[in-house]
Parts: C-alpha cells; structure tokens; sequence
C-alpha cells in the first residue's frame, strides 16, 4: 500500500479570456489541489492501492476534498479533520502555462496534524508545503524518519515553493538530513538550483551524485525535456510526449503518483523482502518503463486545465 502524506488546498485559477482592461484581474475558478493530494489522486486513478494522511478542514473545500479522494478510491482513514480554513493559493499562469503560486495559509487546518503514528504501507509519499509549515512540518518529518528505519519506501518531492519559505537556510540544512533516509527523490531542475542555491548547477551531475551517495534513485523532471532517472546502477531517461499544453498545474504530481503506483505493483512480486532494499536494488532497466508511463500521464495532465490526473483506462 500507497500513503501520500502533506497538504490539501485550493488552487484559485485564472479563467481565460476574463479579466477585460480596468478589471482588477480575471477572473479566479477554484480547483481542489495540493502536491501531496494530486500524488493520491492520480495514483488512485490508475487503481493503486493508497491512502491520504493530512488534516482536512471541515468546510466545504475540505468536503469536496474527501470526496475527490473517495471517487479516485483513496483511503481516507488517516485524513484528520478540524474547523479551520483551508488553504488557498492564488494561481498565476506564464505564457507557457507554467504556474506560480500566492499561498494563504495562515491558521489553515492542514498544518496542526497530529503524529498518526507508525503506518501501514509499503511505500510513503510526502513533500511540498506539508514539509515547511510548521507545526506539521515536524510531524511529517517524524513520519519520514521513523518508516525509513522500518524499511519503507520514502519517496520525497520538495516541490520547491521559495516565497513560503521563510528560513532557505534552514530548510536546505533539513533537506540534507532527510536525504540518507529516502528511497526515491523526485526534483525539478528548478527544484535543485534553489536546494543547492547555485542557478548554474550542473542538474545531471548532481543527481548522479545523490543516487551515488545515498543508493537511492533520483528522477529529475524537466518539463518538455521529459525526466531521467539516476541510479548506483546507472541512469535511464524519458521523452515527454509533445502535447498542446493548458497549463502545467499538477504534472509533477502526476509523475510521483504513477512512480509510487509503478513501485507499489511490483513490491508485490517481493513480498518478504524490506521494500526500500528492494528499489535500491533497481537500474535503468526497472526505471526505464516506469519513466515512460510517468512522462505520458503528465502529458495528459498538461493538456487540460488544473490537476486532472489520467485514468489507468486513458494511459492504456
């Protein structure tokens, strides 16, 4: 089993076409999003066993919010419910239809979970805001460190925001910590310039580098380049499908949940060893087709508004 652990909110989306000279700004259309939310969802889409752990508002986003998750088929047992707000981020979109993000979070409900304790899953997904906002923050960080040393796999994406990151320093001192304990890594190349706060990183070496150190994978995403995957084994990478794009909302997401669906199937042909020793064990045979599939539902996301995961049927 699958647990993505971290934020639900609501992305406030542009309308095209609104927004006409004088108007204060287009009009905003509300999506249910979040990078840990959009990772359950699109791998409960493609039938993968897997549940939310977060703390959703009781209002009528976090309803909606369970709902979604219930028709995707996630498991919503650890979900923790309280009355506060939930967080909104204010979407703007490049004209490439890349998004940047304004988050309100103040006093929201998804930062007060409480430690739900050791969990049962194979593989734990956690990243994104859920990891910078404290108290929460240190809750999921207890999580990260204590099913690494029950042999987990941890599969961890930054997912970078840098205007709600208070303390860089801080946070870069953190991630260096988490690293020795995750399985799989997922970053952007814009994700590991701000990590290594060097604009002019060499993405690819560092990569190697990580997957080296840490016997872990790394998969990097590059937008239209596609994604690669380091290993101690060595390296594999994947074309993205060339699509119209409407906006890149959720395509990393996107990626993560198919690798944690991908990982989750095949842990089942190893069902008496550690799950995490098995991944290290992997190469750029077992990554390459999981990065193939990962690259086409991204591309399927970015060729419709928002967070809108494929199905297993619509990935074939």
């Amino acid at each position: 089993m699958i647990v993505v652990g971290g934020e639900m909110l609501v992305d406030l989306v542009p309308v095209a076409g609104t927004g006409a000279a004088g108007a204060a700004g287009p009009d905003l259309r509300p999506h249910l999003g979040g990078g840990p939310f959009n990772v359950a969802i699109a791998a409960g889409r493609q039938g993968a066993d897997v549940g939310f752990l977060s703390r959703l508002s009781t209002d009528a986003y976090g309803r909606a919010g369970l709902a979604r998750l219930a028709e995707a088929g996630v498991d919503v047992a650890h979900v923790q419910l309280g009355e506060e707000p939930t967080t909104l981020a204010v979407t703007q979109l490049g004209p490439d239809g890349s998004a940047t993000y304004d988050f309100h979070w103040a006093g929201s409900a998804d930062r007060l979970i409480a430690d739900p304790g050791p969990i049962a899953a194979d593989v734990v997904c956690l990243g994104t805001c859920s990891l910078v906002f404290e108290p929460g923050a240190s809750v999921y960080e207890t999580v990260l460190f204590r099913e690494a040393d029950r042999g987990r796999v941890i599969a961890l994406d930054p997912n970078i925001r840098p205007a709600v990151i208070a303390d860089p320093g801080l946070y870069r001192e953190r991630f260096r910590a988490w690293l020795p304990h995750v399985t799989v890594l997922k970053v952007s190349d814009a994700d590991l310039a701000w990590l290594y706060d060097d604009p002019r990183l060499d993405v690819h070496r560092t990569c190697a580098e990580i997957a080296m150190e840490t016997r872990g994978a790394v998969v990097l995403t590059e937008g239209g380049r596609g994604a690669s995957a380091f290993t101690a084994r060595g390296n594999v990478s994947a074309a993205a499908p060339r699509v119209d794009v409407a906006d890149t909302i959720g395509a990393g997401d996107t990626v993560m949940g198919t690798i944690a669906a991908d990982i989750d199937r095949r842990l089942a042909d190893a069902p008496h060893a550690a799950p995490a020793d098995v991944i290290r064990a992997w190469g750029p045979e077992e990554w390459g087709p999981i990065l193939e599939r990962a690259t086409r539902a991204a591309a399927i996301t970015v060729s419709r508004p928002g967070a809108n995961p494929p199905t297993a049927e619509e990935l074939g």
